[in-house]
């Protein structure tokens, strides 16, 4: 899915919840893309955050890397 926040606010915001994280890059637009390790914290996420969702398509970086931590 795609929020409206900031990757470093997600990233907090499910780790409060207990939300497993797959994958998650920021949006060359502003904003979040998250993959939820299950449709259960997907769906809690969607709930808790539906005022930041980015409805219809965005455009994603073609070959993101997360930086090395």
């Amino acid at each position: 899915m795609n929020l409206a926040l900031p990757e470093s606010e997600v990233n907090a915001l499910c780790t409060a919840a207990g939300i497993s994280v797959s994958a998650i890059e920021p949006l060359p637009s502003g904003g979040t893309h998250l993959v939820c390790t299950t449709g259960e914290g997907a769906d809690e996420i969607r709930l808790r955050l539906a005022d930041h969702l980015i409805e219809g398509a965005v455009t994603r970086y073609r070959f993101y890397r997360p930086p090395d931590k």
